[in-house]
């Protein structure tokens, strides 16, 4: 999972699974069941590379600032008014 922890930003969405399946939180490596709460993580907003993490690691990480979202990277794109007022 080093890709993973490459991504220069990520997407951070909460996972509403009824599957009975367990994960690995790629950012603890503990063990994760899908009915708890949790979120899935999408490096560089990437969904064939999602991963779910525990809430808790998550926010851990964001605080710590392991965890960029794309916002906190890259500066927002003017809107559509604003560009054509540039012309």
């Amino acid at each position: 999972m080093s890709d993973f922890g490459a991504a220069r930003w990520y997407a951070v969405r909460p996972a509403g699974s009824t599957k009975p399946a367990t994960y690995r939180c790629p950012l603890c490596g503990g063990f994760l069941p899908a009915l708890s709460r949790h979120y899935l993580v999408l490096p560089e907003g990437d969904a064939a590379r999602r991963r779910h993490a525990h809430a808790r690691c998550v926010t851990n990480a964001r605080r710590s600032g392991r965890l960029p979202l794309r916002e906190d990277v890259e500066p927002r794109r003017p809107g559509i008014l604003a560009r054509l007022l540039r012309r």
